[in-house]
């Protein structure tokens, strides 16, 4: 591997970040980067997997969640394991660089060593390797992907969906795609994909003749061999976000549909069966046990960066149950062995795309700086420095949904906070500053609207059980998405082994109880009713001047539920 003085002084900083000598410890941070990325090529059909980028085109630092809780059957099983447990269950050395990439351990200290993750300008140096060295591979996008940034939000996707026609995708599948609007997301279809990324989704249907809206699945051939590729957008859309962005267009898991779509592709003679989903694990593992005929489920949706399948066994065979991670933090490799017309074995890595040990891609790189550049100096604004880390991922309050509830009730002169259960969001490391963009990557959405609603005490109990059993449901099918609802003021106790509408008790509000009959006024933002649309200021505009008067944001608790019954459980650790 030759090397630019770009890549150089890369390796030099990793070398010194880790305490390192010149010389031959620079050889080393040479060999350790070459050696994450040789992947020997195995087999005859390869695909590459990415999954809720979440429109980040830049680096970033992403922290892994502490807390993943798993409950019935999902019980200490992955994705509900984190930290140690984590590495213990798939075999990763505790302290590495795979370590940082796959869990929250040691964050800012790994972090500053091994620096930040993702870019696409580095994720295209990788996926131009994997293509290289494996002859017809294609590069499958599972979702989130047009949604995250302001720059995304301010070009109506546009920069994203010219980044990946630029990066290579080949099929893609929906989320918060639609949340530009049935419109936006057909124009870019119809016109700037046409002949270069199909979309894939057998679950999207209209409302009136219940005819397909995209195309249930295409086959390509890789190396003379039919493979299908099914898609799966995420079920719930018009639940988890605004029903009237996408009015026409009707969702849901859509079991038989997904068998019927998989029988099909097998009719037309495809030799290999994927799934590109955007159901979350847990849904995808349900479904894996429960359709036949399909060898592999690439997932998205919960962010887990999962390093092997888990294998499921159902009445036709076996399904691999993979999931990718989130922010371009990953690109996963499936390498088949076809023969005599069906799939004999795998082999599958998951690789953390490390911007220090990966170059950029030039032609990449200065699409980026164009498609910035107009935005540059509104996203460099510098609103405040952050004392503590700032995170968000994980069932509950992490430290920058604290930071947005606090704003919240400050701007808003509220009692209570409520903000929603997002799992994307970059996170920083103490003594970063804040900027715009930054706070963009929290809240860039195109319904930001904050709210301010009178709720009783009763009310405010039913937002939360309702949340709560969309999260700890034991049957999967049920889980409709997103994480706890995050809360500001608000005290209260969760066990998530409880039945609906009994997780939630011990509400509380500066040292007195919640009465069920009285009113409280509670701040939010992100409203999914139509009705609610340009009802206050956009959530980045009220947190932004929350963060100019604060100047510095010291490091604050977090707002967190007492739990009941998880002693034990191997999905927290706090």
């Amino acid at each position: 591997m030759s090397m630019n003085r770009r890549e150089f002084l890369q390796l030099l900083a990793i070398a010194s970040a880790g305490g390192m000598t010149l010389h031959s410890d620079i050889a080393r941070a040479e060999a350790a980067a070459e050696k994450l990325y040789e992947l020997p090529k195995f087999g005859n059909v390869s695909l590459l997997h990415m999954t809720d980028c979440h429109a980040q085109l830049m680096p970033i630092y992403f922290r892994e969640p502490n807390v993943n809780l798993g409950v019935g059957d999902m019980l200490g099983k992955p994705p509900h394991v984190v930290g140690e447990g984590f590495l213990k269950a798939f075999g990763v050395k505790p302290g590495g660089a795979e370590a940082h990439a796959f869990t929250y351990l040691n964050f800012v200290e790994a972090a500053r060593n091994y620096g930040k993750v993702g870019g696409f300008a580095h994720l295209s140096t990788l996926v131009k390797k994997m293509k290289a060295s494996r002859p017809g591979a294609l590069l499958l996008d599972g979702g989130d992907t047009w949604q995250g940034s302001g720059t995304a939000l301010w070009t109506n996707a546009q920069d994203m969906v010219d980044a990946c026609k630029l990066l290579g995708v080949d099929v893609m599948t929906l989320h918060w795609e639609s949340t530009y609007g049935a419109d936006r997301v057909k124009e870019i279809e119809e016109k700037d994909f046409a002949g270069k990324i199909d979309i894939v989704a057998q679950n999207v249907r209209t409302t009136d003749f219940e005819d397909p809206v995209f195309k249930p699945y295409v086959i390509k051939n890789i190396n003379g061999i039919p493979v299908a590729i099914v898609g799966q957008a995420f079920p719930y859309t018009p639940i988890a976000n605004p029903r009237w962005m996408t009015p026409n267009w009707s969702f849901g898991i859509q079991e038989q549909g997904m068998q019927e779509a998989v029988d099909a592709a097998r009719a037309e003679g495809a030799q290999v069966v994927v799934v590109l989903s955007h159901n979350g694990m847990d849904v995808d593992l349900k479904l894996a046990g429960r359709v036949t005929g399909i060898d592999a489920i690439f997932g998205g949706h919960t962010h887990d960066g999962m390093p092997a399948p888990t294998v499921v066994t159902n009445p036709g065979g076996k399904t691999l149950v993979t999931n990718a991670g989130s922010n371009g933090k990953f690109l996963g490799v499936m390498d088949f062995d076809v023969r005599g017309g069906k799939v004999v074995d795998f082999r599958y890595k998951l690789l953390p795309v490390f911007a220090n040990m990966l170059p950029a891609d030039k032609e990449m790189a200065d699409f980026i700086d164009k498609v910035r550049a107009p935005f540059i100096e509104k996203l460099s604004e510098k609103l405040a420095v952050t004392e503590g880390m700032l995170y968000r991922r994980g069932n509950f309050n992490g430290s920058w949904d604290q930071l947005l509830v606090d704003a919240l009730i400050a701007e808003k002169d509220a009692e209570i906070a409520f903000s929603p259960g997002f799992r994307w969001g970059t996170s920083l490391l103490p003594g970063d500053t804040i900027t715009m963009e930054h706070l963009l990557d929290q809240t860039a959405i195109t319904y930001p609207w904050t709210t301010v609603t009178d709720m009783s005490g009763e009310m405010i109990k039913t937002v939360l059980e309702d949340v709560a059993d969309n999260l700890f449901n034991p049957d999967p099918y049920y889980q409709q998405g997103g994480d706890m609802v995050r809360v500001g003021g608000l005290q209260y106790s969760c066990d998530p082994n409880a039945g609906m509408g009994k997780r939630i008790d011990n509400m509380m509000l500066k040292g007195k109880r919640i009465e069920p009959g009285k009113t409280y006024k509670v701040a939010g933002w992100a409203p999914v009713s139509e009705a609610a649309k340009d009802s206050g200021p956009a959530v980045w505009d009220v947190v932004a001047n929350y963060l100019r008067a604060q100047k510095v944001i010291s490091q604050r608790p977090l707002n967190l539920p007492s739990l009941k019954g998880m002693d034990g459980n191997p999905g927290v650790a706090v």
